[in-house]
């Protein structure tokens, strides 16, 4: 159904005018100037073509047709009004829904979502973990990760890591990625020993070949090419479909894995993990928390942003 309505800023300055009795009171209500408000009553008397207040001295009285037409505009006013704040409570009360890649899923958000759940109790948040939140040369993005209905009550956002463009999105940057050598303290205890990088050729290195690309995350390769190590196999080792099975390898004393260091700040903190040497090897992508535009001023979007940036510049 199509509808001849009047503008809304004109239909909200006769409500106030109406109300007052003056188009100065009205004014101040409204943190605009008597000026605004007396074209606004202008442009409504022209569109509707009759008079809605005599213009008295000192005063303003309604017209017949005014006096008529008042009951049911603040009843429609008041409509909008509840429209509004059902549309809101929907939204803050709908369900957050995070996709992240594997690792920093495991690694960095599930142990710092106690503090977030007690900061927002009422809040019903899914996690999910998945591949495809990780940028792939095969598949560039140019879209948000799934369509988006901004009538739907639950969001959907998502932790990515690759360039950062992601257009039609709200994009901010948690913190970049470099790779480090880390072993459990019992490994190093045990030796050989791990004093420079050559000695890595002693050691049983672990591999993660779950890649999207060639710029996700550096290899062995890499690492030994930035320390100037040559003569050795940089591909030996234990592969792993799962970065987190590396970590989980690494932790038990398996050998010694290539991992980003934000991801293991806690365990080298903890002393779980320790990284032998300084020497880390840097990539282009990073880390990013990605938000359709159309849900990014939702109350829970905008809650469980300010929570994130906060850890991540509290982590880096």
């Amino acid at each position: 159904m199509s509808y001849r309505l009047p503008p809304l800023n004109a239909l909200r300055a006769f409500e106030a005018a109406a109300r007052h009795l003056s188009f100065k009171n009205a004014a101040l209500e409204l943190s605009v100037t008597p000026t605004a408000i007396s074209h606004q009553i202008k442009l409504l008397e022209d569109f509707l073509g009759y008079a809605l207040f005599r213009r008295l001295t000192r005063a303003l009285e309604l017209t017949v047709q005014g006096q008529a037409m008042l009951p049911k505009v603040r009843e429609g006013l008041a409509c909008f009004a509840v429209a509004v704040e059902s549309a809101q409570a929907r939204a803050s009360s709908g369900k957050l829904v995070v996709v992240l890649p594997p690792s920093i899923a495991t690694r960095w958000m599930v142990p710092r979502l106690k503090g977030f759940a007690q900061a927002e109790p009422q809040l019903n948040l899914q996690i999910i973990r998945s591949l495809k939140a990780i940028d792939s040369d095969q598949a560039p993005v140019s879209a948000p990760l799934t369509p988006v209905d901004p009538r739907e009550e639950d969001s959907t956002v998502v932790i990515r890591f690759g360039t950062g463009v992601y257009p039609g999105c709200q994009v901010d940057h948690l913190f970049g990625s470099e790779y480090v050598a880390v072993c459990s303290p019992k490994l190093l205890a045990a030796g050989p020993p791990l004093r420079t990088p050559d000695d890595m050729r002693h050691h049983v290195r672990l591999h993660t070949d779950a890649i999207a690309s060639d710029h996700t995350s550096p290899g062995w390769a890499d690492w030994f090419k930035l320390a100037g190590v040559k003569g050795v196999d940089s591909s030996a080792g234990p592969h792993f479909s799962d970065s987190g099975l590396v970590y989980v390898a690494a932790l038990d004393g398996l050998g010694v894995a290539l991992a980003s260091k934000p991801l293991v700040a806690t365990a080298l903190a903890q002393g779980r993990l320790v990284a032998p040497f300084e020497l880390a090897v840097a990539q282009n992508y990073a880390y990013y928390l990605v938000v359709p535009e159309a849900i990014s001023q939702r109350p829970v979007v905008q809650a469980f942003r300010a929570w994130l940036l906060k850890e991540a510049r509290a982590a880096g």
